[in-house]
């Protein structure tokens, strides 16, 4: 808020205003009697109650100044004073918890409204008010109505209506009608909908219309109607795992638990994300995203998690904003749906709701039968090359591409199921790039972007075409976080453009080790031994059969080794080796190039050499050239100027 603006001023005003009504109300409770001050106090008797835009009518008649032990049954109706439509708001109605017949003590100050062309004056500001409960009856038909589930009408009012649009068809949609709601919120669940048959009758198309009618205590009454533009996982905190409905666990992402979400949009172009409190393990994104992207969806039973904007919900609002504008003309709230719609120079959404489901209930109904509708907007598919083109920060993108790598964050401080993941990936359009552009890029995989179990498992398994939906981009990065999607197969709906998606033919190739070459990177490597770092060299046995590295000695003769695995002794153990080799590479003259090698890798050869010779010269490897060796970059330094390489096996 601006310093010193009407805004932090109202927020000022609205915090002194709570702080005094909740004073107000405590010192009443620890009085424990009514307060003695009859100054300027309006008493009434309740006759009706409704609802109307999250405000509590009641349609009232003002009584006498009675003392306070006048007993709401006896009291006298004063036929001269005429009868009071007085306004409670949503946390009075909450607090008095009124019903027909009660008697009310509003205290100053209120105000009365006198309406042009009403008979019927209207009572305001009436936060300071107390039901009178003086006897022992009325306080047991206290305890016995708060046993009770109290119903009372609730008038939908729409925009269309206020604004007196003419449009029929929207008449039809948002006529203004009446239902049963209780006044506080019940856990509803499946039977109730028979003993409710208009319960779910009105279907609504805007969300935000919802949220002024209903407020942020549940929508019980009507349906809003919206698309499914995006299907994908969030993880869940620990204590989520509590509101799973039944037995039924959510999917487990490496010990983390996460839940099912929509990001939908209504006919005026507002988007809220729905938070859907189960996902079976069993379960698969993919299929949901499948059946449900792009289909209308009618949305029942829901609660306002939180109301945020762009600026604590980046992430969010970077998927919104690659959804903006939309594709087919919106409505505009307050105006008539014949005249034109725009859709260029809308301004984009600066807020949105975070809905999440109430328990026991019907919360969402997709229309899988139905087309797609014209409002969805799928994923826009774009080689890695455009990508790496792309000016912006923080835009999400997506493309299909071939992971060659597989790489896990290495720190021991940070725990496994939060450890980044790299993915090392290439398309056609960099295989072909001659100059300027790598032809390998890494894809970090941060622990908030959800992974399924058949996603992990195909990338241990060996190289795979993954579709990566909705991935952000931004200082050079290309990032998986929250609300990315990485998908076996590419979605029945994309939209390609002008991009090369052809497939990778023949083998790939990497970038060689030069002056641009960074850390956390990939390259091929060729040059020649200048040296070998003995202290560093070490050897282990292994199962010949199932590769166990911790053998043991065996207990009947120690002079043979034991495979706890196998269950047997191991007479041929297969001899593994690290080691680290010094090269001399001509990209890099003026670099010390070192490279890690392993027993199962190319460079081996040169270990095989020196186990040969038994006495472990050196200077019979010292010159021998070496290349293309497929290496990850760990570290590049300038002082002193060194290259810490270690050779991979591509999947």
């Amino acid at each position: 808020l601006c310093r010193g603006g009407l805004a932090e001023r109202l927020c000022r005003l609205q915090n002194r205003e709570r702080s005094a009504i909740s004073f107000w109300r405590h010192q009443c409770i620890s009085d424990d009697k009514i307060p003695s001050d009859k100054s300027g106090v309006l008493i009434v008797k309740i006759l009706e109650i409704f609802e109307e835009c999250t405000i509590q009518v009641a349609i009232c008649q003002q009584l006498e100044q009675s003392p306070a032990a006048l007993s709401p049954e006896d009291a006298v109706i004063n036929a001269e004073e005429p009868i009071l439509k007085v306004l409670f708001t949503r946390e009075t109605a909450a607090h008095l918890k009124s019903r027909p017949q009660d008697v009310i003590h509003i205290y100053p100050p209120w105000q009365k409204l006198l309406l042009q062309n009403a008979d019927v004056p209207v009572i305001m500001n009436t936060y300071f008010s107390q039901k009178v409960l003086p006897s022992e009856h009325s306080e047991a038909r206290e305890k016995t109505y708060g046993l009770t589930k109290m119903l009372i009408r609730k008038n939908i009012i729409s925009l269309a209506q206020t604004f007196r649009l003419d449009d029929l068809d929207d008449k039809l949609h948002q006529e203004s009608s009446d239902y049963q709601a209780p006044c506080a919120p019940q856990t509803r669940n499946n039977g109730d909908s028979k003993q409710h048959p208009l319960a779910l009758s009105a279907v609504n198309d805007s969300l935000l219309e919802m949220v002024e009618s209903q407020g942020a205590v549940g929508w019980r009454e009507v349906q809003v109607r919206v698309v499914v533009q995006r299907v994908y996982c969030l993880p869940a905190r620990e204590g989520c795992r509590s509101h799973t409905q039944g037995n039924k666990p959510l999917l487990s992402n490496g010990g983390m638990f996460c839940r099912l979400c929509l990001l939908v949009q209504d006919a005026y172009g507002m988007f809220s994300e729905v938070q859907l409190q189960a996902l079976s393990s069993s379960d698969d994104i993919e299929q949901y995203c499948r059946r449900w992207e792009g289909k209308s969806c009618c949305l029942a039973g829901m609660k306002i998690l939180q109301r945020t904007t762009r600026g604590r919900a980046l992430g969010l609002f970077s998927l919104i904003d690659s959804l903006w504008p939309p594709v087919v003309p919106v409505k505009v709230p307050g105006q008539s749906q014949d005249s034109e719609m725009m859709t260029t120079n809308l301004p984009p959404p600066s807020f949105c709701y975070i809905l999440t489901v109430q328990s026991g209930e019907i919360h969402v109904e997709v229309d899988e039968e139905e087309q797609i509708s014209n409002l969805y907007q799928p994923p826009a598919v774009h080689g890695l090359k455009e990508i790496l083109r792309i000016s912006g920060c923080n835009q999400r993108c997506s493309f299909w591409a071939q992971v060659l790598y597989r790489r896990l964050q290495t720190k021991h401080s940070v725990p496994i199921d939060q450890r980044e993941i790299l993915l090392f990936v290439t398309d056609s359009t960099l295989q072909n790039v001659v100059h300027g552009i790598p032809k390998v890029v890494a894809v970090t995989v941060t622990a908030s972007c959800v992974l399924s179990v058949e996603m992990i498992e195909a990338l241990g398994a060996g190289s795979r075409l993954v579709f990566f939906k909705d991935a952000l981009w931004g200082n050079g990065r290309i990032i998986c976080v929250e609300r990315t999607v990485l998908l076996l197969q590419k979605p029945l709906l994309c939209s390609a453009a002008d991009a090369d998606l052809s497939e990778l033919t023949g083998p790939v190739r990497l970038d060689e080790l030069d002056s641009t070459t960074q850390a956390n990177s990939v390259c091929a490597l060729r040059g020649t031994v200048v040296g070998v770092n003995e202290s560093t060299a070490f050897s282990w046995p292994t199962c010949n059969r199932c590769g166990n590295g911790k053998l043991e000695l065996c207990p009947q003769d120690r002079e043979l080794l034991y495979c706890n695995q196998c269950s047997e002794v191991v007479t041929t153990p297969v001899l593994k080796m690290q080691l680290e080799v010094f090269l001399s590479c001509p990209s890099r003259s003026q670099s010390t190039v070192k490279v890690k090698v392993w027993h199962e890798i190319t460079l081996f050869v040169l270990l095989t050499m020196l186990l040969f010779l038994q006495t472990y010269e050196v200077q019979s490897v010292l010159g021998k050239e070496v290349g293309l060796l497929n290496c990850y970059v760990h570290s590049v330094t300038s002082h002193p100027n060194c290259v810490a390489l270690e050779e991979i096996v591509l999947l």
